[in-house]
């Protein structure tokens, strides 16, 4: 399965380089290569992080978007539009504005941890709680300050909101892409570990693992890997529930070492698969964002009526 998957993201990447190209080869070649590595180092942080959340939650129906990611992000666009004013904030260097927005996110899930789960004994589920009583503070917060903003910054706001690999820049996703692997590489190191906890603490205690260690590292792992593409494309809500769920369905195991390369692939054929269909089919006539959360909200929906009916 995962050989199949790799030929169907091969075949896809191939179709989206090389369709429809008019003019200059070297010159298109470059801006989709670009694209493309861009959509895949957000599809290998985002499958990795939903995979090692559901894991250490012991939950397959959430994503790391329920701790407040995402709403972050919003709230952070929506203060910078409405203190700065759209043009000043065009202004600030791509490079300032990605370290601002991932050092905020990742320091927002680090001081939740250590607040609820790192010296009073709570159990991770009050720090999943947290972040979604944070997640609803933050939506408030953000439409509160939209009403705010002038009619005409709003457009300014409303364009960064939503997840685009058009406008990346090489530097930042060099930098994404070093840290995204280095991610990734931990959460493979820890894959026989994650293949126990996914059993539940109690049984995972009795095997011999620590429980707690391992869960404040792989949480701390979640934080950076959605932080960081967040920061570079925009949020993707449902990208990760779509790829971890179908990796498991696909391959018909639960084992890390299986289940984090297909969620990588299948991130990878839906991201280059939906920008493929947006830009060729749709004449850009939308957002990828909304294409992948619309797909995904369809599967969340399928999901909770599944596990509903069990």
């Amino acid at each position: 399965m995962l050989l199949v998957l790799a030929a169907v993201a091969t075949v896809v990447v191939a179709a989206f380089v090389l369709l429809g190209i008019r003019g200059s080869w070297a010159f298109a070649l470059e801006l989709r290569a670009t694209k493309v590595a861009a959509m895949v180092v957000v599809a290998a942080a985002v499958g990795t992080s939903t995979v090692l959340f559901q894991t250490i939650t012991t939950n397959r129906i959430l994503t790391p978007s329920i701790m407040g990611f995402d709403a972050l992000y919003v709230l952070i666009q929506s203060a910078a539009v409405y203190w700065l004013g759209g043009l000043e904030v065009s202004r600030v260097r791509p490079e300032v504005r990605f370290a601002v927005e991932t050092a905020a996110m990742v320091g927002f899930a680090l001081v939740l941890h250590r607040l609820l789960f790192g010296s009073t004994g709570r159990d991770l589920h009050a720090v999943v709680l947290a972040g979604v009583v944070c997640g609803t503070l933050f939506t408030s917060g953000s439409d509160l300050v939209g009403r705010l903003i002038d009619p005409n910054e709003f457009v300014v706001l409303a364009d960064r909101l939503f997840a685009s690999v058009n406008t990346v820049r090489e530097e930042l996703l060099v930098l994404s892409a070093v840290v995204v692997a280095g991610g990734a590489g931990l959460a493979w190191r820890s894959r026989r570990q994650l293949d126990v906890v996914a059993l539940g603490r109690e049984t995972a205690l009795g095997l011999g693992i620590d429980h707690r260690r391992v869960v404040t590292v792989q949480l701390v792992l979640v934080a950076v890997l959605v932080a960081v593409p967040t920061a570079l494309v925009g949020p993707v809500t449902f990208l990760g529930l779509l790829t971890a769920n179908l990796a498991r369905q696909l391959t018909g195991t639960s084992r890390h070492a299986v289940v984090l390369p297909a969620a990588a692939l299948l991130g990878v054929i839906a991201l280059v698969g939906g920008q493929l269909v947006l830009e060729r089919l749709l004449g850009f006539g939308t957002a990828l964002g909304i294409v992948v959360n619309l797909v995904g909200g369809l599967y969340f929906l399928m999901l909770l009526m599944k596990e509903g009916r069990r």
